[in-house]
C-alpha cells in the first residue's frame, strides 16, 4: 500500500470510530468538518433526518493563511446556526487532528456563540 493510500485508510478508520459515538439530532446537530489540501468545509447535520441544516467553506473566504480563513468560516457558521435557532452542537473533526485550521474553525464557532 502506498503511503498516501495508508493515510487515507487510517483517517477513514479514525472517522468511523468518532462517528460511532458522535450523533447529531434536531436539537443538537453535528458540526462536521472536512479538510482538503486547499480548503476547509463545515456542515451542520441532523442525523435523524439526514439533512444538512447549514454549510460553509473557505473557498470564497478572504484571508492570508488557512487558519485565518478557518476563523472566518467558523464565525460564519456560528451566525448561520444562530439564524437556524441552534445553540448546541456536537463536533465531528472527521478523523483529522484537532490542530491548525480544524481547531481554529472550532474555536471561532465557540466564540461566535455555539456550545460544544
Amino acid at each position: 500500500m502506498e503511503k498516501t493510500q495508508a493515510k487515507v485508510v487510517k483517517r477513514a478508520s479514525r472517522h468511523n470510530r468518532i462517528r460511532a459515538r458522535v450523533i447529531g439530532s434536531a436539537l443538537k446537530p453535528r458540526l462536521a468538518v472536512f479538510r482538503s489540501n486547499k480548503f476547509l468545509y463545515a456542515q451542520l447535520i441532523n442525523d435523524d433526518t439526514e439533512k444538512t441544516i447549514a454549510s460553509v467553506d473557505t473557498r470564497s473566504v478572504k484571508g492570508d493563511s488557512p487558519i485565518e480563513r478557518a476563523k472566518v468560516a467558523g464565525t460564519e457558521m456560528a451566525k448561520k446556526a444562530k439564524a437556524a435557532k441552534i445553540e448546541k452542537v456536537v463536533f465531528d473533526r472527521g478523523g483529522f487532528k484537532y490542530q491548525g485550521a480544524v481547531a481554529a474553525l472550532a474555536d471561532a464557532a465557540r466564540e461566535g456563540g455555539l456550545n460544544f
